[in-house]
């Protein structure tokens, strides 16, 4: 089937699924494939449950004479394609978001900035791959003004492929950092395939690029294109530059447009890093002529609700929580801010940080050698790698036997930093401290 003619059935059922346990009434379902499963096999049963048509790319699935089974070559391009498609056709401005970390923060305050004054599509979740990219786009309909699409990758090539479907109008790397490198395969691999949204955008034309200006490897591969920057350096040619005013535990910072007045805001997230996260959609709001009082409002008032820098009060503890990801990068600054905060009796438990290939050893003593020196008073280390370094923190094997110790003997007023690669599975802790 042509994507023409299929974009024609989708404009009569809107909603995707490729989930058969999810099948709302007069959706289509597309019949994916993944390591342990085929789609194709439960087409008849996203259709019982009340989808409207099933496309498949294995014919022997299709029951004979019954047009709700639409035959593709491969479901899954077939699923772009008509995603790009439909992003044609509506025309959309669309802002694409990648980096190695800070992307999901910094879409949904984008998000948040831009809906103080437009309707606004945005990417749930962390939905940022080759199956979630194309179903947020085909999500869009006419009454979005613009659209804020974050976009993932561990491998090379991978950011290519999302921005080919995307298309988007403008563009904005949070930062290149050491993450995924046994997919990536380098520091190197990792700057090249973020930089595939540079690439992209090099080729449309009034397309805007927003940039930290700080980014020393951002700006060796930004050349030819249409920038607009933001930083913390006090320089009146930033669209928006802020500085840090506290942050105990909560970024409290300042930031004004050019030589313009200061602004001051009090936020709900954790993490003086945050700080380039508030000045890039403070500078993409600014660019869509979003004013500054609708700024800091927008601002000041995004509680993240995530797994990424939030706090949690327990009746023992103030807990850290950011056990979504974690790489050497992210690790690095999430220890700095937690060295630097003004509060007292720290705690700190970190889990492995997962796809580091041949340096993981060595990145994983860098962070005990940090721990060390920064007056944290009680560290717990969790996974095989951290379990390798040479230190003499407590260690444990997996989250379970932190289980076992937090009930033998409950931690007691501390600022704990929770903080692993997501497959530690830390995320559990927190109800139990």
């Amino acid at each position: 089937m042509e994507i023409s003619e299929l974009y024609r059935i989708f404009l009569q059922h809107t909603q995707i699924t490729t989930d058969s346990r999810d099948c709302p009434k007069g959706s289509m379902f597309f019949a994916l494939k993944g390591e342990s499963f085929d789609g194709n096999a439960f087409a008849d049963k996203a259709l019982n449950l009340g989808c409207a048509y099933a496309v498949i790319d294995e014919k022997q699935f299709a029951k004979e004479n019954d047009n709700r089974y639409i035959l593709v070559d491969d479901c899954l391009t077939t699923l772009q394609k008509l995603a790009n498609y439909h992003r044609r056709q509506l025309g959309t401005k669309i802002i694409g978001v990648t980096g190695t970390n800070g992307k999901t923060t910094t879409k949904e305050l984008i998000s948040t900035v831009l809906g103080e004054k437009y309707n606004v599509l945005y990417t749930l979740g962390n939905f940022n791959n080759h199956i979630g990219v194309p179903k947020t786009l085909l999500r869009l309909t006419k009454e979005n003004d613009i659209a804020v699409v974050e976009m993932g990758a561990n491998h090379p090539g991978e950011i290519k492929t999302l921005v080919n479907i995307v298309e988007p109008d403008y563009g904005i790397i949070t930062n290149v950092g050491k993450a995924h490198l046994e997919g990536f395969g380098s520091f190197e691999g990792v700057i090249k395939t973020k930089g595939e949204l540079y690439d992209f955008l090099r080729t449309k034309a009034e397309s805007v690029v927003f940039i930290d200006n700080e980014n020393e490897h951002l700006a060796k591969i930004s050349h030819d294109l249409n920038l607009i920057k933001y930083g913390t350096a006090d320089n009146d040619s930033l669209c928006a530059n802020g500085k840090v005013v506290s942050c105990a535990p909560f970024l409290n910072f300042e930031w004004r447009h050019g030589a313009g007045e200061w602004h001051k805001v009090q936020t709900h997230l954790i993490g003086s890093y945050n700080i380039y996260n508030m000045l890039a959609a403070a500078c993409i709001g600014l660019y869509c002529d979003v004013t500054p009082e609708q700024i800091d409002h927008a601002l000041a008032n995004y509680v993240p609700s995530n797994n990424r820098s939030q706090l949690t009060v327990t009746a023992h503890n103030k807990l850290i929580v950011d056990t979504y990801n974690a790489n050497p990068t992210s690790m690095n600054a999430a220890l700095k801010n937690f060295r630097d905060m003004d509060v007292d009796h720290k705690m700190a438990i970190l889990g492995d940080m997962r796809e580091l290939g041949d340096v993981s050893a060595e990145e994983h003593q860098k962070v005990v050698d940090f721990l060390k020196d920064n007056g944290i008073d009680n560290v717990w280390l969790v996974g095989d790698e951290f379990g390798k370094t040479n230190c003499e923190f407590r260690k444990f094997k997996n989250v379970d036997d932190v289980k076992a110790a937090i009930k033998e003997k409950q931690p007691e007023g501390y600022y704990i930093l929770i903080k692993g690669s997501n497959g530690i599975k830390l995320f559990q802790l927190p109800e139990l401290l």
